[in-house]
């Protein structure tokens, strides 16, 4: 079923609405072919994933958009303004060829189809529909990255949010208490503060704080270390928080951890700083990367600065080497250096930013020094 959590904004999906068609026109095709998921979401405000019966929203270049979906289905787009967006809803029932439906709601050939849309869906629509296909994800990433005022909006509501959770960090995260039981005091805090879910939990302690993805463990926390805490999930209107700060159980207890640190906090900020429309995302990683290089660690820094974000936590634009992307105002991305020490402790600190017309917005505000619990 689809999923409809926050406000639909009328006017803002008729107008993503409009640049997609004008783009999917200008990159030579003739109608785009979305799938439930993040890309739907972004078109037509409802989320929810594909199953073996097709639902398919057909934008073609010149003609009505049109979301073909199964009958059984249609009540979870009941919400949805159709009208007022100018999409015709055609329905089918088991027994009926949906992608027939899809041909007929389109003129031309040349079809993009969703990135993640199942083969199962992809080819039989190739078969129905004939002409060359390919993705639409260049095309719709290319307005996706793009954020308008009420997606920064809503990213700057996820950061509070999940700046809420951090400061409660001292009720969940203390010495001799688990991983596992702290990512479980800090899921329902992430819901608590106003998130529908808490979609990652990373609680890396010791040594574990050294491997960037560790989730959580039955390790028990100890005096002295250090303990890395990302953590996010997507408010209502469908957009993600992503922060991580590191913590450390009093005294730590490797006699480098607060020059090592220093180095990281300084390869952060001079990252966030640096970020303006016209530099581009491979220039702010190499700030953040010179910075800490600089300082002996660049062989433990091991991931990109950066990723986008918005309806996904992972999306354009990437904020890594070889990048030459221009940062415009309303890209959104976050800034993540990190310093892995293998089988000692890790740390690594993120903020969600935007860049604005003269510079940069933070949507994180929490202290970024190493906080002693």
């Amino acid at each position: 079923m689809a999923t409809i959590t926050g406000p639909i904004d009328v006017s803002a999906l008729r107008a993503r609405l409009d640049r997609a068609t004008a783009a999917a026109e200008q990159a030579g095709v003739d109608a785009l072919l979305i799938s439930p998921g993040s890309d739907l979401r972004y078109l037509i405000g409802a989320g929810g994933d594909s199953f073996e019966r097709l639902t398919c929203l057909a934008l073609p270049v010149g003609g009505t958009p049109t979301l073909v979906v199964p009958k059984l289905e249609q009540p979870g787009y009941a919400a949805i303004p159709t009208d007022e967006l100018g999409v015709q809803v055609v329905t089918w029932v088991d027994g009926e060829d949906p992608y027939a439906l899809v041909k007929a709601a389109i003129k031309g050939t040349r079809t993009a189809v969703a990135d993640m849309m199942p083969a199962l869906h992809t080819i039989k629509l190739g078969n129905a529909i004939g002409g060359p296909q390919s993705l639409a994800g260049p095309i719709i990433r290319e307005l996706r990255m793009r954020k308008d005022a009420s997606e920064i909006a809503a990213l700057r509501k996820a950061g509070q949010a999940i700046d809420r959770v951090h400061a409660r960090m001292g009720e969940f995260l203390r010495v001799g208490r688990t991983e596992r039981e702290v990512a479980k005091d800090i899921a329902a805090a992430i819901v608590e503060e106003g998130h529908t879910v808490a979609d990652f939990v990373i609680v890396g302690s010791g040594p574990n704080g050294a491997s960037p993805h560790h989730r959580d463990s039955d390790r028990v926390i100890e005096a002295g270390e250090v303990v890395v805490i990302d953590i996010g999930g997507p408010v209502a209107e469908g957009y993600n928080s992503d922060s991580t700060r590191t913590y450390v159980m009093g005294e730590p207890a490797h006699d480098d951890v607060w020059d090592t640190y220093a180095v990281l906090q300084a390869a952060q900020q001079a990252a966030v700083e640096a970020v303006k429309p016209g530099v581009t995302c491979e220039e702010i990683d190499n700030v953040a990367r010179k910075v800490i290089t600089d300082a002996g660690f660049g062989e433990y820094f091991v991931h990109r600065t950066g990723h986008g974000i918005g309806l996904d936590v992972h999306e354009e634009p990437y904020i890594v080497s070889g990048n030459a992307l221009p940062l415009e105002a309303g890209m959104a991305f976050s800034v993540e250096p990190g310093i892995y020490l293998p089988g000692r402790w890790g740390a690594r600190i993120e903020d969600i930013v935007v860049a604005t017309e003269t510079g940069v917005e933070s949507f994180n505000n929490r202290p970024h020094e190493l906080v002693v619990l």
